[in-house]
């Protein structure tokens, strides 16, 4: 056996995502990629606002000696401090360099947070709908995953959170905005979140993390606000990267943030450069550090995002689909018409070439995951073979 147990089962829950988009690319070999709708990953065709373009040519243009070699495992000093003054005029909450770690993307940062907070056995909670990767992730470290359910609107069940909550959890791992559904927390729930997580720290006399995933925390609608896990728990560790609000998701470039007031700071700073180094990652990428140093307050355009969100959500509600109104992030997460959301997203597929990831994928049978970072032609294509299959399952179009 080639391949281990661990990882062919990693492989079995994990794959879909994937799987739908190499799907596509055979699709459009076959029947032209003009003749295929892919909204099955999250990858935005926006591209970089021209200040990274620009900060970018200016770095090529004029190299510092050394720009390519490594650095400090941390990062850079003057990108940490960076992003530590951004986080400090978000929060309120003084951050300096020493808060900071640089990393290869929210999904580096995951990791190194896990592998330096978990023990064996230690558990993870994760909400339902997740995102598949996060089970990888956890079982990398050999902590145990625990999923707790959300409301019918997507949000935490803080009851079931406490229930949940036992002497060997170690975090609470969210992403808000919500992928695959769009919600985000709103300041209540992560304040009453905070408590919670105190309450049982005390019971237990234990620490209890949240570990905030944050890709799309700038990418947010409706004049919506974003509640920093930072103002509510002390024991808060943020894992970001600018895959999304900068548009560059193949640079692989993010950090992780710790409360400053966190327990053990210093020890855990330690631990989170031990970490960046023996997984491998050694640390972030030099000229990506330089990049972002100067655009901590630089965002895409999220206006075109939330007119992408108003044309996609406009249309299925007409429909007939049953769909919360996502509040952020480019994803959309509508119930199938069918119980077997499998079947209907390989219909779809099938009979229209629109490609989409079935909701079992996030742990949450009978939806289905449309993405929204495409272009608006390309939505429009999209919504005849979305139409089609709301009038074959006799989806009753409101009022």
């Amino acid at each position: 056996m080639s391949v281990s147990a661990r990882v062919k089962k990693g492989m079995e829950v994990g794959s879909w995502i994937r799987r739908m988009f190499e799907e596509g690319i055979a699709m459009k070999k076959q029947f032209g990629a003009e003749n295929v709708i892919d909204l099955s990953l999250g990858n935005p065709v926006m591209e970089p606002p021209p200040e990274f373009k620009r900060e970018l040519k200016r770095l090529v243009e004029n190299p510092f000696p050394g720009m390519h070699g490594y650095m400090e495992n941390a990062g850079y000093p003057e990108t940490r401090a960076a992003v530590a003054a951004q986080l400090t005029r978000e929060t309120g909450i003084r951050l300096t360099q020493k808060d900071v770690i640089m990393a290869c993307g929210a999904a580096g940062a995951i990791n190194v947070a896990l592998k330096t907070i978990l023990d064996p056995g230690d558990e993870v909670i994760l909400f339902l709908p997740w995102f598949v990767d996060y089970f990888n992730y956890v079982e990398n470290h050999d902590g145990v995953v625990k999923l707790v359910p959300t409301d019918d609107g997507f949000i935490p069940r803080l009851d079931l959170l406490e229930a949940a909550i036992g002497p060997r959890t170690r975090a609470v791992l969210i992403d808000s905005p919500n992928n695959p559904t769009g919600v985000v927390y709103s300041a209540d729930l992560m304040r009453r979140m905070g408590e919670i997580l105190r309450k049982k720290e005390a019971e237990y006399g234990t620490e209890i993390f949240i570990v905030s995933d944050e890709p799309y925390k700038r990418i947010i609608y409706d004049g919506i606000k974003y509640p920093s896990p930072l103002n509510v728990h002390r024991h808060s560790i943020i894992a970001t990267s600018h895959s999304k609000d900068l548009s560059i998701a193949g640079e692989r470039i993010g950090y992780i943030a710790l409360h400053p007031e966190s327990s053990h700071h210093d020890e855990m700073m330690t631990g989170f450069v031990f970490c960046t180094r023996t997984l491998g990652f050694i640390n972030a990428p030099a000229l990506m550090q330089n990049v972002v140093r100067r655009l901590q307050d630089v965002t895409i355009r999220v206006a075109e995002y939330q007119h992408l969100r108003d044309f996609i959500y406009g249309n299925l509600v007409r429909m007939g689909y049953e769909v919360v109104k996502p509040q952020g992030a480019f994803y959309i997460f509508p119930r199938c018409p069918i119980k077997d959301d499998v079947a209907f997203v390989h219909e779809l597929q099938r009979e229209h070439h629109v490609l989409t990831v079935p909701g079992v994928a996030f742990g949450t049978p009978g939806y289905f995951r449309l993405v929204y970072c495409v272009r608006e032609e390309t939505l429009a294509r999209a919504m005849p073979g979305l139409e089609a299959m709301a009038k074959k399952y006799k989806l009753a179009a409101p009022g």
